[in-house]
């Protein structure tokens, strides 16, 4: 618990730094209600793929498919609203298609992820193997029903989920917080979060303590598949658009986030609050960055850089804790 508790304040203390920092290099350009609403609204969709990375890895797993399976979502989500709806619906009738247009692309996330989580528990497929065939899969069929043109033209009501406001507040942050919330409590309040942690930590363990390693394994990959649908809505909304290939940088930075907020890569450690940290920290640095004008190519490169030098800490820190143990 102490070293939960000690890395929150380490990242604490970072995202500070890093404020004042940026605040310093680009003056009060950083440091107004503009720039953080705008950050507000560009960090969401990340959030929720990062929390749907975040729980693979707790079983020391790995979802690469979640961009593949957030634009498949996504692509469903848009065909019902182009097909039943044109971009100046109103009215009660808009309301339910949209309604059922994003129920049927949690759909397909949760059937996606259910197929991860039966590659995974019940064949016994290595996850970064299952999940990579997924994804391709998922892209190849994406191309088809799109034929590698974008889909756009939502109604206004559905781009309020991305581009709106509550009393001030962007509705895309709110939804993140939401999930992250609930994440929170499925980990930290629920025999199932338990369970997940006791799976990544020691899965021989975990299945003598009478726990159903494949049950737990196949609950945390259709989770993952939901965020990944819920993050399709965010970003659809946001772009008025849906296309078979958007995203596709996030899965560096959903590694990136999950690792850097404490999340160990060998399963069964990190926090969701660890993990808002580090998304702060890199919505931070990349409006900063765009501030002063650096290249967006540039800054990938940096997330690559910042990915392998916290491995390198963590790997150093890991080694050093387990010799004082055995001393």
């Amino acid at each position: 618990m102490l070293r939960k508790f000690s890395h929150f304040l380490v990242l604490l203390a970072v995202m500070v730094f890093i404020m004042f920092l940026m605040w310093g290099f680009t003056g009060h350009d950083f440091m107004n209600l503009g720039n953080f609403q705008s950050m507000a609204y560009q960090m969401p969709e990340l959030g929720v793929l990062s929390l749907a990375m975040m729980i693979a890895m707790l079983t020391s797993g790995i979802n690469l498919s979640i961009i593949a399976t957030a634009n498949l979502s996504g692509i469903v989500i848009a065909l019902i609203l182009t097909t039943y709806l044109s971009p100046d619906a109103v009215g009660g009738s808009t309301f339910w298609v949209i309604v059922i247009a994003i129920l049927a692309g949690l759909i397909v996330s949760a059937l996606v992820g259910a197929l991860n989580g039966f590659l995974i528990a019940v064949l016994e497929i290595s996850p970064i193997l299952a999940t990579l065939g997924t994804m391709i899969m998922i892209s190849g069929i994406s191309i088809v029903l799109t034929e590698g043109y974008v889909i756009s033209g939502f109604p206004t009501a559905m781009l309020a989920i991305g581009n709106g406001d509550l009393l001030g507040i962007p509705i895309p942050i709110l939804v993140f917080l939401g999930c992250a919330v609930i994440m929170s409590v499925i980990l930290n309040n629920t025999p199932l979060g338990t369970r997940i942690y006791l799976l990544g930590s020691n899965p021989i363990a975990c299945f003598y303590s009478g726990v159903d390693n494949r049950s737990v394994l196949f609950r945390t990959y259709i989770i993952s598949g939901l965020y990944s649908g819920v993050a399709a809505v965010i970003m659809i909304s946001r772009f008025n658009s849906a296309k078979a290939d958007y995203g596709e940088s996030y899965l560096l930075l959903t590694v990136l986030a999950a690792v850097l907020g404490g999340v160990s890569a060998a399963g069964g450690f990190g926090r969701v609050s660890g993990l808002f940290l580090s998304l702060v920290i890199l919505q931070m640095i990349s409006s900063g960055l765009n501030l002063m004008g650096i290249s967006n190519f540039l800054t990938l490169a940096l997330w690559g850089i910042v990915l392998i030098f916290v491995m390198v800490v963590n790997y150093f820190i890991e080694n050093q804790q387990q010799g004082r143990r055995i001393a």
